[in-house]
């Protein structure tokens, strides 16, 4: 029988089944919210909202917000018959868009005041407090999308990935952010444009810390209300999917903030994090480490990854921080850390957890993919759990970032000391499905801007650049690029500001953007580039061994034997009659001159195409003699391709 008590609150309802609570308790459990958090609903005649929370140690857990004047004594919540820790309560009268907490009394009377773990949105930052969400009536239209995403998220297809931060990709001229609604006006045809695939966003989910850049999440299912609604993201998801653009969010499951309102000794314990400290508290983030052999807490990551998947038809998740989950000694000094049951350093709950995500997205969502950012050897991060691996679609290649950046931040003339960093990352190439990541995180925190990293004077950086881009399309392994880098920003980026779109009016900027549509379209439309980005048959070395000259050579081949030759010249000096053996005797294309006056270059190249020899080089039947323009990078197709850029 319901009860209502004197704060009309009405308790034993429950959107809670008893498979449900099997489900929470045991960890395995994705839909989490459609039961827990706030929900609008009707009791006889009477519509109001049914609030649900998990707080197992508390003395005494109640709701106040706007309707009730934030009086925490007249609303109180009871707990759950079945012992599972949840308090539920309805309250009749409550509209959408009301703020509330829950107001929780520690079994030491202590009183905390808390954001909904499961609200669906929250206030505007600075605000703390959750908000009521009204059911949405948004109707998709990405259903052509939806049906075909499957082969464009797969391994043998091309991807090129936008990386951006919403709040600063473009702002009005009074500095203001622009809102959903406004991103997916903008945002599709330029990616359109120029050639990307997909878009992947920092952390999108509501974060109290603008300057967190997402990092520090609080709300783990709800988009930040900085710019705008709920609806309004999944308008602008929609505008992205019908321009053919896949669409991946960056995901944190390593750490949340210690804010007082948030997840933090959520109870009056450590509900959501480890009690000590050795394992519960990140020292480089200041934040808390999720407690993943907890399984109710592993039931709350589940189903705020799943969620994303549900409610926002979100094509990838990108899983922010992996290797500081997977070792319990990652960033401690010997006697801060606490071993596992074996005496190892790994961190066995964070890894069955890991698992098991990987395993329950494939299994219902098979056409998206989950991305690990994990920057140590660990093995087989992108191989099935049944391998023995942590199940990822894709790895980030940080190892390829860090050395290609190292050699191109180097004088020329030194490059020939350095030629490993450029030709190193073949060795291990197809021990995962890389993705090349020249990221956010490589132009911030002094780090420069990649214009910034470039030697020389204006036009050798611009050079030097195009010449990275070349080489980033050409190298196996999925691409994502880092908004900005594009036209060559010349800053470090800052959150606070736009991008420097002005620096478009200057043509070394406006060649290399027009160079990097030109590659990256080109890369899109060519099955050589990607459809075997995975198989040593889709990649041979021409010369990877011209130390002296800092110049190296290579082809991509197709399922089907088509071939593309990639040539980079790491050196300012322009080399004539520069011998490389080929595969076929026939005419070869200059499909592509990064050097071309179009993109700011010097105009040097081969007069569009070079006919082969029959004299042996490098161990082919033929060769070319080709001109080799200074800090170049050349794509050559064979004439009888149909291929055209």
């Amino acid at each position: 029988m319901k009860k209502e008590n004197k704060s009309s609150v009405i308790h034993g309802l429950s959107l809670a089944g008893e498979t449900d609570i099997y489900l929470f308790r045991e960890g395995s459990h994705c839909r989490l919210y459609n039961f827990l958090g706030a929900h609008r609903m009707a009791h006889e005649g009477k519509d109001g909202v049914l609030f649900a929370v998990w707080a197992p140690n508390a003395a005494e857990v109640s709701v106040m917000g706007d309707f009730n004047a934030w009086n925490r004594d007249s609303h109180k919540l009871a707990p759950r018959w079945d012992s599972s820790g949840i308090w539920e309560g309805f309250v009749p009268g409550v509209h959408n868009w009301s703020s509330y907490k829950y107001s929780i009394t520690t079994v030491t009377r202590e009183t905390l005041d808390k954001g909904d773990p499961f609200a669906f949105l929250w206030e505007t930052p600075p605000d703390t407090a959750s908000k009521i969400c009204p059911d949405t009536s948004f109707k998709w239209s990405d259903s052509e999308w939806i049906s075909s995403r499957g082969e464009k998220n797969a391994l043998s297809s091309p991807q090129s990935i936008y990386e951006m931060h919403a709040g600063s990709w473009r702002r009005t001229e009074k500095n203001e952010y622009l809102s959903w609604l406004g991103l997916a006006e903008e945002l599709p045809p330029y990616l359109v444009e120029n050639g990307f695939t997909h878009v992947e966003f920092l952390p999108v989910m509501e974060h109290p810390f603008y300057g967190s850049w997402g990092y520090q999440t609080t709300g783990y299912f709800a988009p930040t209300a900085r710019y705008g609604s709920p609806d309004d993201f999944r308008k602008l998801i929609d505008s992205l999917h019908k321009a053919g653009i896949g669409v991946i969010l960056d995901w944190v499951p390593s750490h949340f903030p210690a804010d007082a309102f948030g997840l933090a000794k959520f109870d009056g314990t450590a509900l959501f994090e480890h009690e000590d400290p050795r394992k519960g508290f990140h020292p480089d983030w200041k934040s808390c480490i999720f407690n993943y052999g907890r399984n109710e807490v592993r039931s709350f990551l589940l189903s705020s990854a799943h969620f994303w998947l549900d409610m926002y038809h979100v094509d990838g998740l990108r899983v922010d921080a992996v290797a500081s989950m997977l070792y319990l000694d990652y960033s401690r000094k010997k006697g801060e850390w606490i071993p596992n049951r074996y005496g190892g350093k790994e961190n066995i709950e964070a890894i069955d957890f890991l698992k098991k995500l990987n395993e329950t997205i494939y299994m219902e969502y098979p056409d998206v993919q989950v991305t690990a950012e994990e920057s140590t050897s660990w093995p087989m991060v992108s191989r099935p759990t049944w391998l023995g691996g942590l199940g990822f679609g894709f790895k980030w290649n940080m190892g390829w970032m860090n050395d290609i950046l190292q050699y191109m931040s180097k004088d020329p003339v030194f490059r020939q000391y350095h030629h490993n960093k450029l030709t190193f990352g073949m060795w291990y190439a197809y021990s995962e499905s890389f993705v090349l990541p020249l990221s956010h995180d490589e132009v911030v925190y002094g780090k420069g801007s990649l214009w910034g990293k470039m030697p020389g004077d204006s036009w050798q950086k611009a050079a030097n650049l195009r010449l990275l881009f070349g080489w980033m399309m050409g190298h196996p392994g999925k691409k994502l690029l880092f908004m900005g880098d594009e036209f060559g920003q010349e800053r470090e980026w800052d959150h606070n500001i736009s991008l420097d779109w002005h620096v478009l009016g200057d043509d070394l900027h406006k060649g290399i953007l027009l160079w990097f549509k030109d590659v990256n379209n080109f890369y899109k439309k060519t099955p050589q580039l990607w459809e075997q980005d995975y198989d040593p048959a889709g990649f041979e070395w021409i010369d990877s061994g011209d130390l002296s000259s800092s110049v190296v050579s290579f082809l991509r081949r197709s399922k089907n034997g088509n071939e593309t030759i990639f040539i980079g010249n790491f050196t300012p000096v322009i080399r004539n009659r520069y011998r490389i053996g080929v595969p076929r005797n026939t005419v070869w294309r200059e499909a592509l001159n990064s050097d071309s006056s179009l993109y700011g270059g010097s105009n040097i190249g081969n007069l569009g195409e070079i006919k082969a020899e029959k004299i042996s080089f490098h161990g082919r039947q033929y060769s070319i003699e080709a001109t080799l323009p200074p800090l170049s990078c050349l794509v050559l197709l064979p004439e009888e391709t149909d291929q055209k850029i």
